[in-house]
């Protein structure tokens, strides 16, 4: 049998322990913290503690800030019945043991104190109802009603209730349960799931922002394919993310299918989890074939198409972002441009690659040119270990070249060595449409190897330029010193 006072050798624990002893209260160690020591997790990783009190945990959080000293803050939400103790890179949350019901319209619960086991009952998961005493008489007592160590072992997620009713009291546990499958790589009880499915209407009545922020951490988790899966083996994810659950389904024409480009779209995440954290370029490989079912044609002759899916998909980026509460700034141009490109380098590695194309694909890409290549071998999805190898190798002398233009042409932050304002002073000229379009002259003949990206090559293509519209130059401009 497991001692689990061997987990609460933090010397917080003991200030609790004696702080509960003197004022005769009840007081545990419950959720995340006991769940993930159990699971493995050393007690110096887990930095969020929760604790219930059978009383006031706003009084208890008092008492121990007061007994840690000056280094210890203490906020308290009256409104909420609880407070919050840091002490180092430690949080602390103390709240008093309660039990909940809950209006049908709200998923704010009516509370009443109540019992530790009443607090366990209302809590979303028998994983996370465990609870370790910190009395000194029952130290690193397991409190376990519902089971929930054996759920742990058997990698199991199941509410300590009956899950209709757990989820209709507050629907966004059902998001949360598919979290903590993906998270943890557990299954989801048959009967939990069922009632997933049965109750998932009921998601309507959570704020947008709560919903993205669990999906949000299901797309950081290891896998998080997984998660997708289940919310549309649910249903929810019809309801949250219809523009994925669109991407569903083959479709057949004189024996001729494509692929599902839904199960493709979580392979290229997986794929992608494996190379990379970054949130939104985890996004941008959930949404590069978003478009797909909007242009989804077949051609005889040729098949399936899914003609300029990459610049509609870019299109549909910011009503998404919208909807789903997601920030409306560098970040949603970050996944439109990454959903816009995402074909680019395919089209290069299966072509001979020319040192204009490459140089284009940098000044489009910019500084998402590493991040836009992670993404496009991220795709290659084919179940042929041939095919993949071969694409991957293809990949890899995209990417050589991409390093040899750069460092000769410097294309990747291009800034253009004749400026709008040079132009202006050139030929004495206000802001017009010629401006622009000596600009353009530049640009293209450099992106096209014509003339290097260089001061005076440009200033001579530029006059020329302005000859052929008419302009006389009337200034001379000195080359800028490096």
């Amino acid at each position: 049998m497991t001692d689990f006072r061997i987990y609460l050798t933090n010397p917080v624990f003991k200030t609790i322990s004696e702080i509960a002893d003197k004022e005769q209260v009840k007081t545990f160690v419950i959720g995340g913290f006991v769940r993930d020591i159990i699971l493995g997790k050393t007690p110096e990783e887990a930095k969020d503690i929760d604790i219930v009190v059978v009383g006031s945990g706003i009084k208890m959080a008092s008492l121990v800030k007061e007994k840690l000293g000056k280094k210890t803050s203490l906020s308290v939400f009256k409104n909420f019945g609880t407070a919050m103790v840091k002490h180092g890179d430690l949080e602390i949350e103390f709240v008093g043991a309660r039990k909940e019901s809950y209006r049908r319209e709200s998923r704010k619960p009516i509370v009443e104190n109540g019992t530790l086991e009443d607090d366990q009952l209302r809590r979303d998961f028998t994983i996370n109802a465990l609870a370790l005493s910190l009395n000194s008489k029952t130290f690193g007592e397991l409190l376990d009603p519902f089971q929930g160590n054996e759920d742990l072992k058997k990698k199991i997620v199941r509410t300590p209730q009956n899950p209709e009713t757990t989820f209709d009291d507050d629907p966004l546990r059902m998001l949360r349960g598919i979290r903590f499958a993906t998270r943890l790589g557990f299954e989801i009880h048959p009967e939990t799931m069922k009632a997933i499915s049965s109750t998932k209407e009921r998601i309507s009545i959570v704020s947008q922002e709560r919903i993205t922020d669990e999906l949000n951490k299901i797309i950081m988790s290891d896998q998080p394919g997984r998660g997708f899966i289940l919310l549309e083996e649910t249903g929810l994810l019809e309801i949250i993310l219809p523009e994925l659950y669109n991407l569903k389904g083959v479709d057949e024409v004189k024996g001729i299918r494509h692929k599902d480009n839904f199960y493709h779209t979580l392979e290229v995440l997986n794929n992608l989890e494996q190379h990379s954290d970054d949130l939104w370029l985890r996004w941008a490989a959930l949404l590069h074939d978003v478009a797909k079912p909007r242009t989804k044609r077949f051609e005889p002759g040729i098949g399936w198409t899914f003609h300029a899916h990459d610049f509609i998909g870019a299109k549909m980026i910011p009503s998404i972002f919208k909807r789903l509460k997601l920030p409306l700034n560098d970040k949603m141009k970050y996944v439109q441009k990454l959903v816009k490109l995402h074909l680019r380098p395919i089209v290069l590695s299966q072509e001979i690659v020319s040192d204009s194309a490459v140089r284009r694909l940098l000044f489009d890409a910019g500084p998402e040119i590493d991040d836009l290549m992670i993404l496009c071998e991220a795709d290659i999805t084919s179940k042929n270990e041939k095919t993949v190898r071969k694409h991957l190798k293809n990949f890899g002398i995209v990417r050589q070249k991409l390093v040899e233009i750069e460092e000769k042409d410097h294309i990747r932050n291009f800034q253009p060595p004749i400026t709008g304002d040079d132009i202006q002073k050139v030929f004495n000229i206000p802001p017009s449409r010629p401006i622009g379009v000596i600009k353009n002259c530049i640009k293209d003949a450099i992106l096209d190897g014509e003339i290097p990206n260089e001061f005076e090559a440009a200033y001579g293509l530029m006059l020329e330029k302005g000859k052929e519209l008419g302009l006389k130059a009337v200034n001379q401009l000195q080359a800028p010193q490096d």
